[in-house]
């Protein structure tokens, strides 16, 4: 249900990078039906609803601060010095077993020769 509330979201950002300040329905729906997606009315007018007389930055910036107070992390959080512990913990055979287990790092040749580069 988010993945269609986000296509909503996406093509109202399409539509104001377009130069439509103030998108509305038809906007949306054309943006969506080009690429073939049928908008959901329902949500579509909510979105509607919730942006009229805002600025989209401004709802993305509240959004954002509302996250950042957001606790995040699950109840794993006390593990790693377990971990630790448990691995050096048998004398002094611990240290080697740890260089054994560090495996070398891939090199980026390899996202080089793919053609795809995340950031170009």
């Amino acid at each position: 249900q988010a993945e269609t509330r986000m296509k909503h979201v996406a093509a109202y950002l399409l539509a104001q990078l377009g130069g439509n300040e103030s998108p509305d329905a038809a906007a949306i729906t054309n943006i969506l039906g080009s690429v073939g997606i049928e908008p959901d009315s329902e949500k579509l007018d909510a979105l509607l609803g919730n942006l009229k007389g805002r600025d989209i930055v401004d709802v993305i910036a509240d959004g954002r601060t509302k996250m950042s107070a957001m606790p995040v992390g699950g109840g794993g959080g006390g593990g790693a010095p377990v971990a630790a512990a448990a691995a050096g913990g048998g004398g002094g055979g611990g240290g080697a077993a740890a260089a054994e287990e560090k495996k070398p790092e891939p090199e980026e040749e390899e996202e080089e020769e793919s053609g795809f580069d995340l950031f170009d």
